[in-house]
């Protein structure tokens, strides 16, 4: 908004030439959603305790200290992170930029879906939510649609095409699969932000981290001449996303001011699906959706830990963690949670290098 309102103006006053500058307007979504986050926050917490009463209800079979630790505290603080992304992006960006539409609308739209499930969990103190089914046919529906719009502005030998890390010539095109590949992304990406959400401020760390390297991502790819310097493949306008994901870091950084152990509220599928969501879409916009899952790593990891649990007492009646997600299994072996919740974060920061590295190696 300030963009389309200031920036013409830069011929008379030379300060709005700053407006031209996706790291100025980046930053300025940062500052801007770093300080709704923080004059919001405890509103927002004090009206969603008056309302939610009990606060999220706590899983029985998890571990025994989250029912006295975590008990009673209010959920779907991913609203406080929505609300803060939103109004920063409106804001600083570009909105004449269609990728930037399309990613927040992901986002939001995902946002819903979680509130939705958090609203049904809270109503009926039951940890399962909304049915899985319900879930996932929500999210194919509102993915699909974007990757439609995604592969309509994209340039015909990228439209269907999957680029493959350090072989950076070499392109892999599904033709109509890729619809495919693109849903399971976005869907994948933001249930691996929901399984990682377990413990304060595991989740919403991380995906700062990842949202850091998909802000420098965007605006490489979106820039002609880094992205022939890194012999990258340029997708014309995405760096705009830069500004986006300036405003989610923001939020994220707002939110875990109130999210730190102990939390004074959750973020609740409101925000993980959210969030995850807008990785898993950005990665798409960019031909960079191999180098999430190294960026992402940990979500990846906690997946398959799932993934691999269920599969296994399916096929055994044995467990292969003591409990999945696998931050669970390392608190039921004894481990503190700052301790696992750092050491995440740490992990985190290693992949989100590697995957970083892929920009240059060939």
């Amino acid at each position: 908004m300030l963009y389309y309102f200031l920036f013409p103006y830069a011929s008379e006053i030379g300060i709005f030439n700053l407006f031209k500058y996706l790291t100025f307007r980046t930053g300025g979504a940062i500052l801007t959603a770093l300080v709704i986050s923080f004059l919001l926050g405890q509103p927002i917490i004090d009206w969603l305790k008056s309302k939610q009463g009990k606060g999220q209800p706590i899983r029985e079979d998890g571990p025994q200290s989250h029912l006295i630790t975590k008990k009673g505290t209010p959920t779907m603080g991913g609203s406080l992170i929505l609300l803060a992304l939103t109004m920063s992006t409106l804001l600083w960006a570009d909105l004449s930029n269609v990728y930037t539409w399309i990613v927040l609308i992901v986002t939001l739209g995902f946002g819903a879906i979680g509130a939705r499930d958090d609203y049904l969990k809270l109503t009926k103190q039951n940890p399962k939510g909304l049915a899985g089914k319900h879930k996932i046919l929500a999210q194919f529906f509102i993915s699909s649609i974007a990757t439609y719009f995604i592969m309509d502005l994209s340039k015909e030998n990228l439209a269907d095409a999957v680029a493959v890390p350090i072989f950076k010539d070499y392109l892999i095109h599904l033709g109509k699969f890729f619809y495919v590949f693109s849903i399971c992304v976005i869907i994948g990406a933001s249930n691996s932000v929901n399984l990682t959400d377990g413990l304060d401020g595991l989740a919403i760390v991380p995906v700062m981290i990842a949202m850091s390297c998909f802000c420098l991502i965007s605006y490489l790819v979106g820039n002609a001449v880094f992205s022939n310097y890194l012999q990258l493949h340029h997708v014309p306008h995405v760096g705009e996303l830069a500004v986006f994901g300036g405003g989610l870091i923001g939020a994220g950084l707002g939110f875990l001011w109130f999210n730190a152990p102990p939390a004074k509220i959750f973020m609740g599928d409101t925000g993980s699906l959210a969030t995850g969501g807008a990785l898993g879409t950005i990665s798409v916009i960019t031909k960079h959706e191999l180098v999430l899952a190294i960026i992402g790593g940990l979500f990846v990891i906690e997946a398959i830990s799932v993934i691999a649990q269920v599969g296994y007492y399916k096929l055994t009646k044995r467990r292969i963690f003591l409990m999945a997600p696998i931050h669970h299994h390392f608190e039921k072996k004894g481990w503190a949670e700052p301790t696992i919740v750092v050491r995440f974060w740490i992990i985190a920061s290693i992949l989100a290098l590697i995957g970083l590295s892929t920009l240059k190696l060939r």
